[in-house]
């Protein structure tokens, strides 16, 4: 374990405000973010097997599938609950860790993912940080997959909401806009929201040569809306299948990263 200092926010939040392992299988919203996750992992993954080191991997969501694709996962998180849920995952080593600073080797993986670390990191140096130790640990030609929040989710999810009618929201809304953080006091915990360009330009100052790609497309908020207003699970519904083609369809327009909950870039050491 390192010296680094989570943020008392993030900690908390997941420790005993949400429970991170049904997130992405709960809500529609959700489920689209693991489907399109996993098929862009997949499309760029090497063959199984090969070893992935999972940063901040929470339950072991990830290393689940991952395991069950064949490749062998050590996952790392800085929050108890979450290693003692991925121990329990069939086939996961697990460990308390922080991106900052790995225990592993230089050179011993062949994938690194980041598909939490960086968008909780509020400060660019820190994000820096996990990046360099992702760099420092892959093998020549591996794989970093590093998640982002958009700059943008939180309107687009207030306005889902029906939030937006609120002086107050439009206010804290409008600072999360224009500061790209927030700071973890209410609801959500401590955050930092890239644009794809900002997200792109950390990953490819690290030394990696990477493309961004929007997870969950321009529709994923209508899923939450209608969710939200008939009480229905979408999951599997024809709106659900069409706002998973419409993230698919949206991959190849650059001006639509924005319309994304979250970024994924992709890149090669």
């Amino acid at each position: 374990m390192t010296a680094h200092r989570i943020a008392p926010e993030v900690m908390t939040f997941y420790a005993s405000t949400i429970d991170e392992s049904t997130r992405l299988s709960s809500t529609a919203d959700g489920r689209l973010e693991m489907l399109r996750t996993q098929e862009l992992l997949r499309r760029h993954l090497p063959p199984a097997p090969a070893r992935i080191l999972d940063v901040g991997g929470g339950p072991g969501t990830h290393a689940r599938w991952l395991i069950e694709d064949g490749y062998e996962v050590h996952l790392v998180d800085p929050v108890s609950r979450h290693v003692d849920q991925a121990q329990r995952v069939d086939g996961c080593v697990a460990e308390l860790g922080d991106a900052r600073g790995l225990t592993a080797e230089k050179e011993s993986y062949d994938v690194v993912l980041l598909l939490g670390p960086l968008y909780h990191l509020l400060e660019r140096a820190d994000r820096d940080q996990a990046l360099a130790e992702a760099y420092r640990v892959l093998r020549p030609g591996g794989l970093v997959a590093a998640a982002g929040i958009n700059r943008y989710a939180s309107l687009f999810e207030h306005t889902a909401f029906a939030h937006l009618h609120r002086e107050r929201m439009q206010e804290s809304i409008g600072n999360i806009l224009r500061t790209q953080m927030h700071d973890g006091k209410k609801a959500f915990t401590a955050a930092y929201f890239h644009s794809g360009a900002q997200l792109l330009e950390e990953v490819t100052a690290a030394g990696f040569d990477a493309q961004v790609f929007g997870i969950e497309g321009p529709t994923w908020a209508m899923l939450k809306a209608t969710e939200q207003y008939t009480g229905d699970s979408l999951i599997d519904t024809p709106l659900f299948q069409s706002a998973l083609a419409a993230a698919r369809m949206a991959e190849p327009y650059p001006e639509l990263l924005a319309a994304s909950s979250h970024l994924l870039a992709v890149g090669r050491r």
